[in-house]
């Protein structure tokens, strides 16, 4: 949790706040504490939005649903004020982890954990659909590992029998990556897209992956809707148990106590060793107010639109205790929010990647000032590219990636995960025919890839970029080439590079590494070598990657070759 800021209130209501919560588009979350020293937390609703009528009903609904639904595993309702401005409602305090920050931290959960946890939110999510409710954002950061079993929060878009889904003003509905296929095509909401969402929560804290992968909402919504969660290394029967609850088909989906029968739990999940020691990340909470920082009182809305919300879960949740209020998104016609796709921001420049060239990622408005991945620009790179830094990651372990370039469109099939930023280029040429024109050029011994920025950083942290190059096809790795001799597609990452400090001894300086020397694929964190190019030839893809740890990148450029 944060030090409340200097012109955060001291008060509101009869509550003394202590600390900050977290902070979502709805507005700030508070610790406070009652007259009689009970501990809550306190939702207030941003001044911004106080005026717009669909918001305000979306937050009176929400009070009315914390209201009707008392269970075990939801935090109940302690007091609201919905008369005048500020509007707000006190729940009770439930400490703990949220999932997505106890998975961030400590990695994906046991099979037999997941189980556990399991069977106790599709309990939970059955006590809240008997008061006639669905919760519609049920997602890693909506429960809460509490020392006395998970916790449902956040019911801010959650749904009574007969009640209107207020869509009209750009209220996302629900998280993608989340969100049943049924929401998505038809707003068709009820029980069986909770399922889905517990199916899709419950696949990311097996894997401690994005369930649908990462990127544009846009793009992780259509994974959702047409392609398979993302279950590699799952233990097969629990794989089983959540592809059935993440069927396309709502009707396909499992009923709770079902749901709850195949878990197959013999024991209280409070017993289990691995969900007890997530305790001891719940924070302190302080008995009086923290010294405060400079600051306004309520975020303002960003000037960009923040990485989207269904990244949160890998990325971590909030500060402190992860109360997370569901995000409003402002109406993509309303004028105050552009959005550019971001396979419409890659400007290629020279020849054609397929034969050799340079490709630049940039701003549609672009204004030549400067801009970099973390966002800005300066004289100091923060660490150096050719050695070793403290917390780089050491590789880039394989995932599943379907993102595959094409050179009869010159276009990989699925856009970048996550925008690099103003001035990123990346370039693939071949060293051993440097005089080749483009015409008679032909990869078939190495391929240099290069990258860089034009501007400098001003963050002071270092922004790794790992590159990965892929064959086409699914490759044998007893024999090196196509499985089989069958042409199926290769859905995994392919050969990836060291992890490189994108600015590095000279920040503005190009970056080059040779396939296949430099590059690995990576089983159980021991490198095996990359195959020649003459192994499989076709369309090869070529990514890179913003890294963090060998688990967690995203791909911010997609390009190709083609090897004859």
């Amino acid at each position: 949790m944060d030090a409340l800021k200097d012109r955060d209130p001291a008060h509101i209501g009869a509550y003394t706040l202590l600390a900050r919560l977290g902070a979502g588009g709805m507005g700030q979350v508070y610790l406070a504490r009652s007259p009689g020293g009970r501990l809550v937390a306190i939702k207030v609703i941003r001044d911004e939005i106080t005026d717009h009528p669909e918001a305000l009903a979306r937050f009176r609904r929400e009070v009315e649903t914390v209201r009707a639904v008392r269970s075990a595993y939801t935090a109940n309702l302690i007091d609201a004020s919905l008369d005048s401005a500020p509007y707000w409602l006190a729940t009770e305090y439930v400490s703990g982890p949220t999932l997505s920050r106890a998975v961030g931290e400590r990695g994906a959960l046991p099979a037999e954990t997941c189980r556990g946890l399991f069977a106790a939110l599709a309990e939970g999510l059955a006590a809240v659909h008997a008061h006639g409710v669905t919760h519609r954002d049920l997602k890693p950061q909506n429960v809460i590992l509490a020392a006395q079993g998970p916790q449902l929060i956040d019911f801010g878009i959650a749904r009574g029998a007969g009640q209107t889904a207020l869509t009209e003003a750009g209220f996302a509905p629900g998280t993608p990556g989340f969100t049943a296929p049924e929401v998505l095509l038809r707003n068709e909401v009820g029980p069986a897209a909770d399922v889905f969402a517990l199916g899709a929560t419950l696949a990311y804290a097996a894997t401690g992956r994005p369930p649908f992968g990462r990127g544009e909402p846009a793009g992780v919504s259509y994974r959702a809707v047409h392609e398979s969660v993302d279950l590699a290394g799952v233990d097969a029967e629990l794989a089983s148990l959540i592809e059935a609850c993440v069927a396309k088909d709502p009707a396909a989906r499992p009923g709770l106590g079902d749901v709850i029968a195949r878990c197959g739990v013999r024991a209280a999940l409070v017993e289990d060793a691995v969900y007890a020691g997530l305790a001891p990340m719940a924070e302190a909470v302080p008995s009086t107010p923290p010294v405060r920082q400079p600051g306004s009182v309520l975020p303002a809305p960003p000037a960009h639109p923040p990485v989207s919300p269904h990244e949160l879960p890998t990325a971590g949740a909030p500060h402190g205790h992860g109360y997370t209020p569901t995000q409003v998104s402002q109406s993509a016609s309303g004028g105050r929010r552009r959005r550019t796709a971001p396979w419409m921001a890659a400007v290629a420049v020279g020849v054609a990647a397929g034969v050799g060239g340079v490709f630049v990622l940039m701003a549609p408005d672009d204004d030549k000032t400067g801009g970099d991945p973390a966002g800005g620009r300066s004289k100091s790179p923060s660490s150096s590219a050719s050695t070793a830094s403290k917390g780089v990651p050491a590789y880039a372990g394989d995932k599943i990636d379907r993102a595959l370039w094409y050179s009869d469109t010159g276009k990989c099939q699925l856009p970048p995960e996550e925008r690099a930023g103003n001035g990123f280029m990346g370039s693939i040429s071949d060293p051993d025919h440097p005089d080749a024109s483009s015409e008679t050029l032909t990869f078939d011994g190495r391929v240099q890839v290069g990258f860089r920025n034009k501007f400098e950083a001003d963050s002071g942290k270092p922004y790794y970029i790992t590159v990965s190059v892929k064959p086409p096809h699914d490759i044998d790795p007893s024999t090196g080439k196509p499985v089989g001799g069958k042409l199926i597609d290769n859905a995994n990452v392919g050969y990836t590079s060291k992890p490189i400090d994108l600015y590095g001894d000279d920040p503005l300086a190009w970056k080059y590494l040779t396939y296949p020397d430099d590059f690995h694929s990576w089983v159980e964190g021991k490198p095996q070598p990359a195959i020649p190019l003459t192994n499989d030839p076709g369309d090869w893809t070529v990514q890179f990657h913003h890294i963090r740890t060998p688990d967690d990148y995203t791909s911010i450029m997609c390009d190709g070759f083609t090897v004859k």
